[in-house]
């Protein structure tokens, strides 16, 4: 067994001591500044229930609330102002459009669940996010309780996979030079905290920001620094020996589990740089400038290009954030028209990608990818073109995965301001997550659950007519 400890700490409620996370930085993962878990013990590296299917899920939260309207519902037939400004395009499915910015979407609608009666109660930015984002265990949206969809699933499949490594719950932000851009992301990092499960089950974070790697800051304390260094030393004679041990056939698979993490490319899972010019051309938004007084490059394809990576290479959730539709038109947001075009475009090119890439691969029934957000917007245009926030009918589609594609549940008033069938809750699409992950059968009879998994399969029903 390989362990490496620095130093006895405080334990969470897994019983795993932070200090046993490897903080050695850019030498001892390919340049990646990352933390990682390094128990090999078989509790920490937690072979897979039987009832934990091999599949994945990549939530695409479209920070600020994107309109239900523009996207996935035009509403061509109805009052004027709860049409498209953007306009509809066909989709592969008989009487089923999208919003006019998205032509490459439309051609995966029979992979997808298009949902038109989706709601939940909260219509501020801070607490409508964490809602989603934890799957209603957050009910008032104060962050004060409940944990993210994507932590349960760490808690219940184990931090890291068995096999690879890599951890099983992924955070991508995409950070931006526009302060109210960053707002957004941290936002969503809140909403993926993982709670009162401990901090074992936070979302690993590549690009340094979040709380899954706060204690990676360079201001650290001489103490700090000299155990950092005497860990990068350790890590040098562990490398050395690992190399003599394993021409030896001296190495178990959690041994070289560890040993990969530690010394043979596992980081290179985060390095979209290995990808094909031919592929990250195929993703690449860079030429879509993004922001709201501060324009950059749109990062969106590099996102999708590493979540599919992480896919490949076993991480069990991705979350991919964008940050900007929030589209007031009030001097800090753009109008909706705008709006859809400088952040529905890039979408569309790289989420359609995505799911192209995924399908060519083998990944997409594999792959369940949700696309949602905040809430969804007023289906009455305000005097400067722009939307309000509007939850009383909100933006869902899932694509791939295990579900029965190929439809639309739900349906929308005419008015397109609230659903004229039966609502889909955020306990609906949490429970949908999870059926799609687990032998949810299974599990019914399965002790030393968290309380929240325990109730979902209890009690909670995923999405009519999805599985």
């Amino acid at each position: 067994m390989l362990t490496l400890h620095t130093g006895s700490g405080s334990h969470d409620c897994s019983g795993l001591s932070r200090r046993n996370f490897l903080r050695a930085g850019s030498l001892a993962l390919g340049g990646l500044s990352l933390p990682w878990l390094l128990e090999t013990r078989a509790q920490a590296a937690a072979i897979e229930p039987t009832w934990v299917k091999d599949r994945a899920v990549v939530m695409v939260f479209l920070g600020g609330g994107a309109s239900h309207i523009e996207t996935f519902n035009p509403n061509m037939d109805g009052p004027e102002q709860s049409r498209s400004v953007t306009g509809e395009v066909k989709t592969t499915l008989p009487g089923v459009t999208f919003g006019g910015t998205f032509p490459e979407l439309a051609k995966h609608a029979k992979d997808a669940v298009i949902v038109r009666s989706f709601k939940h109660p909260i219509g501020g930015h801070e607490q409508a996010i964490s809602h989603v984002l934890t799957g209603g265990s957050d009910v008032s949206g104060a962050a004060k309780e409940g944990h993210s969809i994507g932590s349960l699933f760490a808690r219940v499949r184990g931090a890291n996979h068995p096999k690879t490594g890599l951890p099983t719950y992924t955070l991508l932000p995409d950070p931006h030079k526009d302060p109210q851009y960053n707002r957004e992301m941290n936002r969503v990092t809140v909403g993926s905290r993982s709670g009162p499960l401990g901090s074992t089950f936070e979302p690993f974070v590549p690009t340094g920001k979040g709380p899954a790697i706060q204690n990676m800051q360079l201001r650290v304390t001489t103490e700090r620094f000299a155990e950092r260094m005497e860990l990068l030393r350790g890590l040098d004679d562990a490398k050395k020996h690992i190399d003599e041990t394993d021409a030896k056939g001296g190495m178990g698979d959690f041994e070289r589990q560890a040993a990969d993490v530690l010394t043979r490319g596992a980081g290179q899972a985060f390095d979209i740089s290995k990808e094909s010019k031919a592929v990250r051309d195929k993703y690449d938004t860079s030429s879509f400038k993004t922001g709201k007084k501060t324009f950059e490059p749109c990062i969106l394809g590099k996102q999708f290009l590493m979540a599919r990576r992480l896919i490949e290479s076993g991480v069990g959730f991705v979350t991919v954030q964008s940050a900007g539709w929030d589209m007031h038109a009030d001097g800090n947001n753009p109008a909706v028209k705008e709006g859809m075009e400088m952040l529905g475009t890039p979408l569309d090119k790289a989420l359609g990608a995505f799911l192209t890439d995924l399908s060519e691969r083998g990944l997409l029934e594999k792959t369940l990818v949700v696309v949602t957000g905040d809430f969804g917007r007023t289906p009455k245009i305000n005097k400067n073109g722009g939307r309000d926030h509007w939850p009383n009918l909100c933006t869902l589609a899932l694509f791939g995965g295990s579900l029965k594609t190929g439809q639309v549940v739900g349906k929308s008033a005419r008015t397109n301001d609230v659903p004229a069938s039966d609502p889909i809750t955020t306990a609906h699409l949490t429970a949908t997550v999870m059926h799609h992950l687990f032998d949810v059968g299974a599990i019914r009879i399965t002790r030393d659950l968290p309380a929240t998994l325990a109730n979902l399969v209890a009690g909670s029903e995923p999405i009519p007519g999805v599985f």
